[in-house]
């Protein structure tokens, strides 16, 4: 199977994951997927192959060096993760292959997504589609995201794997690869066993843009605030009422207008207001913390239970309660201190003739985690634009080249 064909299959699988049910995965479309998953590495010749209750897949491609020879090469690890994002449906994807087609005037290029409904990919919106004219590239219909986040990851590690089986005359060590649920909601190596796992050091292939290698990310948070209110009769509320709706704005409001995700980048960090449900009596904000300085990012928490407290103050104890819960750090400071891991990636893609674009991630990876647990982790460049998008899109030769470069790494490493 080739890495389109592997990758269109993987997009029929919905793994949209889920931080409400409290479950690993959170939803079953990814172990369905990772039951798929376990017996396609089987059948290409992994070893190894194992599949835990919580949807973690590992498996291995032994050296093919002299036993003396291999326990001088270190144990280089790829992973990816299973899940698509919540943010956009990822079910029934109708995904397609086409070409950018010039707009009138030299105004650009665009693929029509879907006719009927008018559902156009353009570069007078996305203007990065320029760099791909001439490049046929996967699509969605307009109604979903693809999953390129990270199903063109998984693809271009089982290709790797299954192309370096096949040509044994390529020298490399001991390989291990590794799938992961619930990336997209924070808990991707939740149960990641890094002991198990064995690797000296790994790259998530969960990158974006061709070319991106990433050793920095956002400190992370995830916070909830319940807002309680008091329902009475609208005819009669004066001086009873308490609208936990009206409760719920005014902490939105008194956040910092342009410090959110719209009005920020680079190594600037935000507030993001992701969900808001709520009656008069009761109301729920979730919100997502963001800063790539850890001590920004402290300020961050301690700004939002600040105004909880004003909240409290202004209308009685217990109105507002918040919870904030850490998801990951910078994975930076863990990365420093092994940069010829860094170095081999890049010397990887200057073989394949890719040039490296250093650059912070504006998110997190569950190389971020591992990092912190022992596995360093950077980030390299899966293919995608627009990810958690119906917008999203892969161009094919960038996938191609993201296989390549781990087939380059494996063989520098020794």
């Amino acid at each position: 199977m080739n890495i389109v064909d592997r990758f269109l299959k993987y997009v029929s699988f919905c793994t949209t994951s889920d931080e409400n049910t409290g479950m690993t995965p959170s939803t079953p479309g990814q172990m369905e997927f990772a039951r798929y998953l376990a017996e396609e590495l089987k059948s290409i010749g992994l070893t190894e192959v194992s599949l835990d209750s919580n949807g973690y897949i590992m498996a291995t491609l032994e050296s093919n060096q002299p036993s003396e020879v291999s326990r001088q090469i270190p144990v280089i690890g790829f992973i990816a993760h299973m899940d698509t994002s919540p943010d956009a449906s990822g079910r029934n994807i109708k995904a397609q292959r086409a070409y950018p087609h010039p707009l009138p005037e030299g105004k650009g290029v665009q693929i029509v997504l879907n006719e009927k409904e008018g559902i156009v990919l353009s570069s007078e919106q996305y203007p990065e589609l320029l760099k791909y004219a001439g490049q046929e590239i996967i699509v969605t219909d307009g109604r979903t995201l693809l999953g390129a986040d990270d199903k063109a990851g998984i693809a271009e590690i089982v290709t790797a794997m299954e192309y370096l089986i096949q040509h044994p005359e390529i020298q490399h060590g001991k390989i291990r690869i590794g799938f992961t649920p619930d990336e997209e909601i924070g808990c991707g190596a939740d149960h990641f066993d890094v002991k198990k796992f064995g690797a000296e050091f790994a790259y998530t292939m969960d990158g974006g843009a061709i070319g991106e290698l990433e050793y920095e990310n956002f400190n992370a948070a995830a916070c909830k605030i319940h807002v309680h209110g008091l329902n009475v009769h609208p005819g009669t509320a004066y001086h009873k009422m308490r609208n936990s709706m009206r409760i719920a704005y005014q902490i939105a409001v008194m956040l910092p207008r342009f410090q959110t995700p719209e009005h920020t980048q680079g190594y600037e960090g935000f507030y993001h207001l992701i969900g808001m449900s709520g009656t008069v009596e009761e109301t729920t904000l979730s919100y997502i913390i963001r800063d790539h300085d850890r001590t920004q990012f402290e300020y961050r928490k301690r700004e939002l239970e600040h105004l909880v407290r004003k909240i409290n103050t202004e209308y009685g104890e217990g109105t507002a309660e918040i919870e904030i819960r850490d998801q990951y750090y910078n994975m930076r400071e863990k990365i420093e201190p092994v940069m010829h891991i860094i170095d081999l990636a890049k010397e990887a893609m200057e073989a394949v003739g890719v040039t490296p674009v250093v650059k912070p991630i504006r998110g997190g990876t569950d190389g971020a985690r591992l990092s912190f647990e022992g596995l360093p982790c950077p980030n390299i460049f899966a293919g995608g634009e627009n990810f958690h998008s119906r917008y999203e899109y892969l161009p094919i030769p960038s996938m191609e080249k993201a296989c390549a470069v781990i087939l380059q790494i494996v063989q520098k490493a020794i």
